[in-house]
């Protein structure tokens, strides 16, 4: 008997972009997290390896999450669009409309505390409540960086922290003591929501 796959992942293989992937790039980390971070789209060493964050920008996540005492032990990471863009060009509209209803099933199964958005399209994505025609209308990450919000997306209330794309960082150190500042606001609302637990 034929297994059809869920519609979720039926919409990401249609579009253009994964028929010409090496990979589709699902997640990695603990899926039982209490953060979950979600940055724009896979690049060349993620398409190779089948994994987010491998290339520079990961290896520069994986040090800065270090560096507040996180792992991939204690946060799971994602991306809206689930295969690698030509040339890590900006995600399209149809993109990321074919490609986030997946995301929006790691988000109801993985149940996390706390959302960390990477950079301009994952913070706009989840400001827009996951409308990509309302996306340009929100603000940018460099204004909304670090800031709690509590969002109601797809009927779930969320805590939403923007923070800095680690990539933007490798290019532009100043951002560095901004996203460890950002970084401890996180840390100390996944605390607040464990005290409240208990």
């Amino acid at each position: 008997m034929e297994v059809t796959e869920p519609e979720h992942i039926v919409l990401v293989k249609a579009t253009e972009i994964c028929k010409n992937c090496k990979n589709i790039v699902i997640g990695k980390g603990n899926e039982n997290a209490d953060i979950l971070f979600v940055g724009e789209a896979p690049g060349r060493n993620e398409d190779e390896q089948g994994l987010p964050f491998v290339g520079a920008a990961g290896k520069n996540l994986d040090k800065l999450l270090a560096n507040v005492g996180l792992s991939l032990d204690d946060v799971y990471i994602a991306n809206i669009l689930k295969c690698r863009p030509p040339e890590n060009r900006d995600p399209l509209p149809e993109e990321i409309r074919a490609h986030t209803p997946w995301l929006v099933k790691q988000i109801e199964e993985i149940n996390p505390k706390v959302i960390c958005s990477l950079g301009n399209y994952a913070t706009k994505f989840f400001l827009a409540n996951g409308e990509v025609d309302l996306m340009e209308k929100q603000e940018g990450i460099t204004k909304v960086h670090g800031k709690v919000r509590m969002i109601n997306f797809k009927d779930k209330q969320i805590k939403l922290i923007p923070l800095f794309h680690p990539a933007a960082i490798i290019y532009n150190q100043k951002l560095l003591p901004l996203w460890e500042a950002d970084l401890e606001i996180v840390k100390r609302e996944i605390k607040i929501k464990q005290k409240t637990l208990f």
